[in-house]
C-alpha cells in the first residue's frame, strides 16, 4: 500500500519547497506541540523527540504519509533554537562567530501505523563576526525564524566559511535521507512513473 498523499507536519516554507523539488505535493498541517527542551536533554534526543511529536498531532490514521522534522543548532552542547528577540539572535550570531556548531534535523514519517524517526548532523564553521555585521545580518530581517538566528539559504551564506554534510539539513530537511526514508514507506521518486497527489 502506498501513500494517497503526503502531509507535512509544519509552518515551514523553506521545508514545504524542499519537498516540492522533489515532485512532491504536500498539504501543510501545522503542528501544536510544546518545543521545550527536556533536562539534559541533547540536540539529537531533542530534535528527534519533538520530530515525533509533530507527527504524531496531525496524524489521522488515514491514508497519507505525514512528516515532520524540527532542526536546532549546537555549540559545545548548548542548543540554540529560533531567537525571541533582536538582543537574543545578536548573542546567539556572537556565540556562534569564528566556531564550528553542529546543526541537528529530526524527521519522523508515519503511514499506517508505521513510524520512522532518524536525524542527521551537519557541522558548520562560521567565519569571524564583529558587532556591525551582526547588526548588518540582523536588520535583513531574514533570521527570525530560524534556528540559530541565520539563513544559509539566503544572505546569512556570508557568514558561513564552510559545512561538512547536508547543505540541506541545514536549510531545515535533509533531503538525501528523506528520500531514502520516503521509499520505505513506498513513495520512490525516483520512479519514472512515481505520482503522490
Amino acid at each position: 500500500m502506498t501513500p494517497s498523499g503526503i502531509v507535512l507536519a509544519s509552518n515551514s516554507p523553506r521545508r514545504k519547497a524542499l519537498l516540492e523539488k522533489l515532485r512532491l505535493r504536500v498539504e501543510i498541517l501545522p503542528p501544536c506541540v510544546n518545543e521545550s527542551r527536556n533536562a539534559d536533554e541533547n540536540a539529537k534526543h531533542l530534535v528527534e523527540r519533538l520530530a515525533a511529536e509533530k507527527a504524531r498531532s496531525v496524524y489521522a490514521e488515514d491514508e497519507r504519509l505525514v512528516i515532520a522534522a524540527d532542526t536546532v543548532v549546537n555549540l559545545n552542547e548548548k542548543v540554540f533554537g529560533k531567537p525571541a528577540s533582536k538582543k537574543e539572535g545578536f548573542l546567539m550570531l556572537s556565540e556562534l562567530s569564528g566556531k564550528v556548531h553542529k546543526v541537528h534535523t529530526g524527521v519522523s514519517m508515519v503511514f499506517n501505523q508505521n513510524w520512522e524517526t532518524f536525524s542527521v548532523q551537519t557541522d558548520v564553521h562560521f567565519r569571524e563576526l564583529n558587532d556591525e555585521m551582526i547588526n548588518w545580518y540582523w536588520s535583513l530581517d531574514e533570521s527570525r525564524d530560524k534556528a540559530g538566528s541565520y539563513s544559509i539559504q539566503g544572505a546569512g551564506s556570508v557568514l558561513v566559511e564552510k559545512i561538512v554534510g547536508s547543505y540541506t539539513n541545514v536549510v531545515g530537511l535533509p533531503l538525501r535521507e528523506t528520500a531514502d526514508m520516503l521509499a520505505k514507506f513506498g513513495v520512490e521518486i525516483f520512479k519514472d512513473n512515481f505520482s503522490v497527489n
